[in-house]
């Protein structure tokens, strides 16, 4: 098998080739490593490649697989790790010059478990500045660019775990989604983006490390979770990372989710789902909201769910994000960091540092969320899911950040996003599908919610809509790369 045939190998065939030895680990790797080599100069897609690292890991996992040990579900898949998250023996910069040089002497916990997995860790991928924006640029490296337009942003902060698997490069990747940084890079890249409920998987020691001043997290509202091609690759992730763990104080117990079979199980009948259009009342581009009502619409005609058009359980809590971030960042630790070198760190972060919060913005921000949590409890209790265009508007270019104007009016770069952030306040599951392309190309999102604690059925409803609109057909036209960025190389920002 080529090169070029492996790396179009969803991650569900990969594993299964390379356990019943048609295929090498060390083959899947070095197929991996060439299409990183040739694609990677357009994209930015990998701020710190581990190659060697990863031919020696799969030089290991041969051998066993020749004595016949089990070798993990995920066995010869090569994986990437936004780099945000820890990992052992390999850079980790959370994209900020204060941390360009960190090389860290621990696995975080997921990336612990993807490596018992069988997965091969390929390298970092390019994230915003300690994850503060939706969007692939910081003061580290070049900027990550959209393989359907590498004029335009993947979305963020996992950008280049989103651009890596969407153009073929590995098929699946680790994102950290605090406000939606798995689903909205989802969305503008055409993959499935699913968070799972808050501590699903467990965060550690990304979650809070006083080793680690400023890189503190946003523990009550961090998730990780997959950016992969299909729900089924999406599936076998979840499958490999989720469980319990005492380090996490947020984690979860084993409630015996079989992650597969929910992503192959038809899904339930009778289900009752709101499709809630536009967030708070806030604005959608047309042809977004266009194709994400189709999308809807689909689950009533072909799935045979009731859907319900209706407003969102909440209005607009952008300003009690802010300060719920503000409030779960190590400020003091990055101003001591930064202390004298303020001018290496990105706008987002500067503005953040540069606010004074007071005690009142904090508790009403916490008051806030509580409602929300109660409303959205309330509104659940009469609707099995809720679908909602993932992002409002299309990727914009990569030297912005964010749209500017949606659909007319004039949007916040923080907040332009605002049906992402309730589920990372509420910890409820919510997955991102691709909704269908826009008339220049461009990947629309379908953003599917559910209860918390009900994984399960987000990941059903994600696989049957993909069973009736299936994507994986879908490739970015790579020869077309050079056409839109004549001088990919130079980093924009």
């Amino acid at each position: 098998m080529s090169a070029d045939e492996l790396v179009a190998l969803d991650a569900v065939t990969l594993a299964s080739l390379v356990r019943r030895r048609k295929v090498s680990p060390v083959e899947t790797v070095a197929a991996a490593a060439a299409a990183l080599e040739r694609l990677d100069p357009f994209l930015h897609a990998f701020c710190t490649p581990a190659i060697e690292q990863a031919l020696a890991a799969a030089r290991h996992l041969e051998n066993h697989i020749i004595r016949g040990e089990d070798v993990g579900p995920l066995c010869g898949v090569p994986v990437g790790i936004k780099d945000l998250v820890l990992t052992k023996g390999i850079r980790t910069t959370f994209g900020s010059q204060l941390y360009s040089d960190f090389v860290p002497d621990v696995d975080d916990v997921a990336v612990e478990r993807l490596r018992a997995a069988g997965a091969i860790i390929l390298g970092k991928t390019n994230a915003a500045e300690f994850g503060y924006g939706g969007f692939g640029h910081n003061p580290v490296f070049p900027t990550t660019r959209n393989p359907w337009n590498t004029a335009l942003t993947p979305g963020g902060s996992s950008a280049g775990s989103a651009a890596a698997v969407a153009a073929g490069i590995c098929p699946v990747a680790l994102g950290s989604d605090g406000g939606g940084s798995v689903r909205l890079p989802a969305a503008f890249s055409g993959l499935v983006g699913i968070k799972p409920t808050m501590g699903r998987i467990p965060l550690w020691p990304g979650c809070r490390d006083e080793t680690l001043p400023g890189v503190s997290g946003w523990e009550s509202i961090e998730h990780y979770g997959p950016l992969a091609r299909s729900v089924a690759d999406a599936a076998l992730f979840l499958a490999a990372t989720a469980g319990p763990d005492r380090r996490d104080r947020h984690s979860l117990p084993d409630e015996g989710v079989r992650w597969r079979d929910a992503a192959d199980a038809p899904l339930p009948e009778g289900l009752t789902i709101a499709w809630c259009p536009r967030w708070a009342g806030l604005p959608v581009d047309r042809e977004v909201l266009a194709l994400t009502a189709t999308a809807a619409r689909r689950f009533e005609q072909d799935l045979g769910c009731t859907v319900e058009e209706t407003a969102s359980p909440a209005g607009d809590l952008a300003e009690s994000v802010r300060a719920i971030v503000a409030l779960e960042t190590d400020i003091t630790g990055l101003r001591r960091l930064a202390r004298g070198r303020e001018h290496l760190l990105s706008p987002s972060l500067g503005a953040l540092l540069g606010r004074k919060w007071t005690a009142e913005e904090f508790t009403d921000a916490i008051t806030s969320r509580k409602a929300l949590v109660n409303a959205t409890a309330r509104f659940m209790e009469r609707f099995d899911l809720i679908l909602t265009p993932t992002v409002p508007a299309a990727p914009f270019a990569i030297d912005r950040a964010g749209p500017g104007m949606v659909d007319g009016t004039a949007v916040e770069d923080d907040a332009w996003t605002p049906s992402l952030y309730p589920a990372n306040l509420t910890g409820q599951p919510a997955a991102s599908v691709p909704a269908g392309w826009t008339v220049k190309g461009l990947p629309v999102g379908l953003q599917i919610i559910g209860r918390r604690l009900d994984d399960r059925l987000v990941l059903s409803a994600a696989a049957a809509f993909e069973r009736i609109q299936p994507w994986k057909h879908r490739h970015p036209r790579v020869s077309v790369w050079r056409a839109q960025s004549p001088s990919v190389e130079q980093n924009p920002t």
